[in-house]
Parts: C-alpha cells; sequence; structure tokens
C-alpha cells in the first residue's frame, strides 16, 4: 500500500483512536480516527452498522456504502467517474467493462445505472 499509493497514508495518534468510544468496536475506531485525521469526508464500507451516524455526524463524516458513494460520485461529474474507471481499466490492461462488471458484487444499483447509460 505505502509503495502503491503512499498519498492515501495517514499517521493517527493512538490516543484519538482511544478516544473514539462511540465507535462501538475497538477494532473499527482506527478508521473514523484516519478519517478525521485525512479531512476525508466519508468513510466507504458494506459495513455501515459499524460507524453509527450520530458518532460520525460530530465530526463530519458521512458512512456509506460503495454502491451509494459510486452513484454520488457519478452525479456530480459523471464524465470524471468514467474517465477513472477507464484510468483504473488502463493499469491492468483491461477495458471499462471488466471494470465495471469487477464492481458488481458490491455495486449492484451503480452497475447497472452506468451500464443503463451506455444504452
Amino acid at each position: 500500500m505505502i509503495q502503491a499509493f503512499p498519498e492515501a497514508m495517514v499517521a493517527v495518534p493512538s490516543e484519538l483512536s482511544k478516544a473514539l468510544d462511540c465507535i462501538p468496536d475497538e477494532g473499527d475506531r482506527h478508521v473514523l480516527a484516519a478519517a478525521i485525521m485525512g479531512h476525508a469526508n466519508a468513510i466507504v464500507t458494506q459495513n455501515t452498522k459499524h460507524f453509527p451516524k450520530s458518532c460520525l455526524d460530530r465530526f463530519g463524516v458521512l458512512c456509506q456504502t460503495a454502491d451509494d458513494f459510486l452513484i454520488q460520485q457519478y452525479h456530480l461529474s459523471p464524465q470524471l467517474l468514467l474517465d477513472k474507471l477507464d484510468d483504473q481499466a488502463s493499469g491492468i490492461c483491461q477495458d471499462r467493462a471488466y471494470v465495471i462488471g469487477s464492481l458488481g458484487a458490491s455495486a449492484r444499483e451503480f452497475v447497472k445505472m452506468v451500464e443503463s447509460q451506455a444504452l
């Protein structure tokens, strides 16, 4: 991860993670701590129940599924999102359809939406 995406690394003080007791599972607290330290707007996870809205609201962070996140990003800037999918595809010597297909399990509604737009 450090070699492939170094700009995604965020230093998280251990005391911050420990202070986030509004997150029920201790093992998930570092995720919110990283979001806070990285000034993230959202945590993207399929385990949304692990991140109570009342807790995240205190820090101005949303919790979204991959589906919700991708749909929102598409509505904000469809061409930019499609360009990013093309960039990902190019990086693995594939096409956009392959990347979209690989999202089927975690972002079904996004896949349906993008595929229907292509028609």
